[in-house]
């Protein structure tokens, strides 16, 4: 995903929490309403009956939006009835209950209106369907402003009603959204936030549509593209000189950095391109950032960084500030032994020109290349996806004490996607279901993701839901329309969504908000990056995979160990960058008046071991995530790194499918979903507190 392509699309999430409305159908009475009726069930594959299933597939552009006002319906009138009950009078049972069963009875009714428009084949169920998100999100926004609701919710909550753990977990959420949209402001400061907001999305937008609207372009010949595969050059235009025109699309110069053999043609490309809409953008940003702290003041805040980070792990910015500056500084030999090798190879080939930030993809390639002699086309005839699939699930169900059985017969949206049930391997009872729906299509999402379609939740009448979860991927089949061979980075990609699915799958919390891929952001991709180190360990690897035309052979040891390498190549110097982004993006979320290009100049020398900015580099457009999307919170990726490697190394690493720590993580950090504190959860797990340690040591332990 392209940093504006995933930054346009954070704004168009919805955070779907409306609910359900079960549909019955009349009974025919005339005789050819009944034929009429035989012919369309007859052109409609029978729904198979499965246990706790409650999503619907397959709906009409008219039933998706019909489902979708009667989903508005049945949730206003559940609002309305709590909103009605006397402060002196509110109890568990007529205020929490209600509004707990209802996320959890239409959460997957949510689900069945709003992704048919990430998977159906028609054009207007795509378009009824994000017709249906829009009208939900709308309910949704006005239930989450209705302050009568959150008067009886809030008397609820101070009156010291004996609850459990969860349910006091599930209340201050309650509390929380309501509290975030000002409802514990008065009326006039309430205003002033709406109209921030209001103001903080429309420059969001304008900033990312400038940057999509841009069309700069350098015109080059082939001569100062020398390195560049022969597919590059199809992909680009020509002007009447007969010059190639390279737009500053990040797909463009990504390539250009990372192949281009003339250093003037790197460094013109990285200049133009950090560029970008100039002091449009800058002015932006500069504004966006002054509105977020007067946003966050009026919620008692001191800064912005406070505000988006306090219910975050992290918690604080100074926990932030403390956990970047730690990283960096530990990494700081290592990447200062990574940059003299890559300065010395320059000088071999370039002469006396100094080394530049620009030079850092090219030479990191150029060193890949020589010493681990991977060839990545080779390599994906070991990947078929049907032998990579196997392998997966013999991993997840070994590791994890789970069985897989793709469900017969399930009505499916097409022809090349699959259903299957998860059940616990010891008491055979069935936790949850998945889709896998692997192929690329028209009109289909183009990203690779899990979409939660129905959450684990306990009802007041003591009904369990089941999770189902959709794994959509793009991959491609062969020239016969059969699944086909997976680059290795396909591979990685699909085991670590395919480790969300887990995760959505073995929680049981006991509310829909808190439960699956609904927790703490900065703890949401850990389990997921956990098992990505199974992509890269010999035992795993050769479960994966296998020659194309004899899958009894198996990638070869030296391979294994390459890739290895390959992962850790540089990767200390690799991170000193994003942290030195990750520290650009708190600094002006904590602090008033910055000077965002000099801050950006001086943290760029400091963390980057000298290396200066380039010149006439605007940060808003070399990081547009600072703007929108990760506000405040670049460093959560980074977070979830470091964790993920200390729990890798600590419990995984010397027996990859030892069953009895696969329950252990099964049942201690995914089994909760977000009832408990995140640091609490791996603490519990690991028997200590998380530590940065085995990150840092992974970092020197490949290093040069």
């Amino acid at each position: 995903m392209t940093e504006i392509e995933g930054n346009s699309e954070k704004m168009d999430k919805r955070k779907s929490r409306s609910q359900l409305l079960v549909f019955t159908g009349g009974a025919a009475l005339l005789a050819v309403a009944v034929n009429l009726a035989i012919v369309a069930i007859s052109n409609r594959k029978k729904k198979k009956e499965l246990p706790g299933f409650e999503l619907r597939v397959n709906l009409s552009a008219s039933e998706i939006l019909n489902l979708a006002d009667r989903i508005i319906a049945k949730s206003k009138k559940v609002h309305d009835a709590v909103a009605s009950v006397p402060p002196n009078k509110v109890t568990y049972s007529n205020v929490i209950s209600p509004l707990a069963d209802l996320e959890a009875e239409q959460f997957p009714q949510v689900q069945s209106c709003v992704f048919p428009k990430l998977i159906s084949t028609s054009d207007d169920v795509r378009k009824a369907s994000a017709e249906a998100e829009w009208r939900i999100d709308a309910h949704v926004q006005m239930c989450s402003k209705r302050e009568d609701v959150y008067r009886v919710v809030k008397a609820f909550s101070t009156r010291g009603e004996q609850t459990s753990a969860e349910q006091k977990c599930f209340i201050q959420c309650l509390v929380r959204d309501f509290e975030r949209n000002g409802l514990n402001l008065t009326s006039s400061k309430r205003e002033e936030l709406l109209r921030l907001r209001v103001q903080i999305e429309e420059l969001s937008l304008r900033y990312i549509q400038n940057l999509n609207d841009d069309g700069t372009f350098i015109p080059l010949s082939e001569a100062e593209l020398d390195g560049l595969p022969k597919e590059f050059f199809e992909s680009l235009d020509k002007n009447e000189n007969g010059q190639f025109k390279v737009t500053m699309r990040s797909h463009h110069t990504a390539a250009i950095l990372e192949h281009c053999k003339v250093g003037m043609t790197r460094r013109m490309v990285a200049m133009t391109y950090g560029k970008r809409c100039g002091e449009v953008n800058l002015s932006i940003l500069e504004n966006l950032v002054h509105l977020r702290h007067k946003f966050a003041r009026l919620q008692g805040y001191s800064n912005y960084a406070d505000y988006a980070v306090h219910y975050r792990m992290a918690r604080s910015s100074a926990k932030v500030f403390e956990f970047l500056e730690s990283i960096s500084d530990s990494l700081t030999d290592v990447a200062a032994k990574e940059l003299a090798s890559l300065k010395d190879l320059k000088k071999q080939e370039e002469g006396e020109s100094p080394f530049g930030i620009e030079d850092l993809l090219y030479y990191v390639k150029k060193v890949e290349d020589q010493e681990f002699n991977l060839d990545f086309v080779t390599l994906k005839q070991y990947f078929p996806v049907s032998l990579v699939l196997s392998g997966i699930f013999k991993i997840m169900q070994d590791l994890f004490g789970l069985r897989f059985e793709e469900v017969i017969d399930a009505e499916v949206w097409h022809g090349d996607v699959k259903l299957y049930s998860v059940f616990d391997l010891n008491s055979g009872e069935l936790i949850g279901y998945f889709f896998l729906d692997l192929y690329t299509r028209e009109g289909k999402y183009i990203h690779t993701c899990v979409v939660a379609l129905q959450n684990s939740a306990l009802l007041s009448n003591g009904t369990r839901q089941i999770p189902v979860a959709l794994l959509i991927s793009q991959l491609q089949k062969d020239v016969d329309g059969h699944a086909g061979l997976m680059r290795f980075t396909e591979v990685v990609n699909l085991f670590h969504e395919f480790g969300h699915v887990v995760q959505h799958i073995c929680n049981h919390a006991s509310f829909t908000r808190i439960s699956g891929l609904r927790v703490d952001p900065d703890f949401v991709e850990i389990p997921a990056q956990i098992l990505e180190n199974w992509c890269y360990e010999s035992v795993s690897l050769k479960l994966l995979s296998g020659f194309h035309q004899d899958i009894t052979v198996p990638i070869k040891d030296e391979v294994c160990e390459s890739l290895k390498k390959w992962r850790h190549s540089f990767s200390a110097l690799k991170l000193k960058q994003e942290v030195l982004y990750c520290l650009f993006d708190q600094i002006i979320h904590c602090a008033e008046n910055v000077d965002i290009i000099e801050l950006f100049k001086h943290l760029h020398s400091k963390v980057m071991l000298g290396l200066p900015m380039l010149e006439g580099s605007n940060p808003a457009s070399c990081f547009p995530c600072s703007a929108i999307g990760f506000e405040a919170a670049c460093y959560s990726r980074v977070w979830s790194e470091v964790f993920a490697a200390d729990i890798f190394v600590s419990k995984f690493r010397g027996d990859l499918l030892n069953q009895h720590i696969g329950l252990q993580f099964r049942n201690k950090v995914l089994a909760p979903g977000g009832a408990k504190e995140p640091i609490d959860v791996l603490s519990d797990f690991l028997g200590r507190e998380p530590s940065i340690q085995a990150f840092i040591d992974s970092k020197a332990e490949y290093s040069l």
